[in-house]
């Protein structure tokens, strides 16, 4: 019986292993190839819609009745984009003043300088609703150009309400050149119906100086109750900041002592002078950490650590 035939064995040449392996990536990679192509029509779906939808408020904004058109004013709004904001700015100029003012806060996801610009006429409206959520929509877009239209607005303007709103803007927009007018606004006694603009102009004096200091306007008095490493200090003030400030800290140490005026503006007269961090309010703000007011007392020791940040 002869031997049994030795099993060949099968050998693959070099192109045919790399024939197979290529292939089997392609196998591999269809479902992921397949994924992104279903990713990409999507996109392009969501896009052709999301234009379609634009195109729809558009058309809202031209022939809409009054409800329509805020309707649509504030849905732009909701979208939070640049797009939405564009198509929106055609409701500043319509005739319904309602429409106007809703209008403002659906231009803010604009560049700022953009939307600044066409925030701006709504200062001069001959509406007071207007004239208000025109200038706290430039607060919320925070670029400088607004600042000098917005010292306009709280030195001039008859309405306490937009006086009340530009100076709520000039502590987000951030200009310096704004202090001595918000400084203006303790001239007169404190009285129920100057209250809300007087806590608005000691607030924003702080975020100024808050943010030639760090950069942020987000302010929140008091920060938290918690221990001091969980308290954002900032930076040691510069002497130039400093020099913006100088009048700001007579003025605020007296607003601070003064029984007449509300806690609430106590406490964000605290809060600038920690801002502003300028030394000599260290014995006042002293004071205050024992307040029985226990905001004044966690707004006063925030305060000295800020006075005393850098050291």
């Amino acid at each position: 019986m002869g031997k049994p035939a030795a099993r060949r064995e099968s050998v693959l040449s070099e192109p045919e292993r790399k024939g197979k392996g290529e292939k089997r990536r392609r196998q591999e990679n269809c479902p992921f190839r397949l994924l992104l192509l279903v990713f990409a029509f999507l996109i392009f779906s969501v896009h052709v819609i999301f234009s379609q939808s634009l195109d729809t408020f558009t058309e809202r904004l031209r022939s809409g009745n009054t409800e329509e058109k805020r309707t649509a004013l504030m849905q732009l709004r909701s979208l939070r984009s640049v797009d939405a904001s564009r198509v929106a700015v055609a409701g500043l100029k319509d005739k319904n003043p309602m429409v106007r003012a809703t209008a403002a806060s659906s231009v803010t996801f604009l560049p700022p300088a953009e939307a600044a610009a066409a925030l701006l006429p709504l200062i001069d409206d001959k509406d007071e609703f207007v004239r208000q959520e025109g200038a706290y929509a430039l607060g919320v877009v925070g670029d400088i150009s607004a600042a000098p239209q917005l010292t306009r607005a709280l030195t001039s303007d008859k309405s306490p309400e937009v006086k009340t709103a530009a100076a709520v803007a000039l502590g987000k927009v951030g200009d310096p050149r704004a202090v001595p007018a918000l400084l203006k606004e303790f001239d007169q006694r404190p009285t129920e119906d100057n209250e809300m603009l007087r806590r608005a102009a000691a607030r924003s004096i702080g975020q100024i100086a808050e943010k030639m200091r760090s950069g942020k306007v987000s302010v929140v008095t008091p920060q938290n109750f918690l221990p001091e490493k969980f308290k954002d200090l900032g930076s040691k003030p510069t002497p130039d900041l400093l020099a913006h400030f100088t009048q700001a800290v007579k003025r605020l140490i007296a607003v601070l002592e003064s029984s007449a005026e509300t806690d609430d503006t106590r406490r964000e007269a605290a809060f600038a002078l920690g801002a502003i961090g300028d030394r000599s309010a260290e014995p006042v703000l002293s004071k205050y950490t024992s307040s029985s007011d226990p905001y004044l007392a966690e707004i006063s020791k925030e305060a000295l650590l800020k006075l005393k940040a850098g050291e």
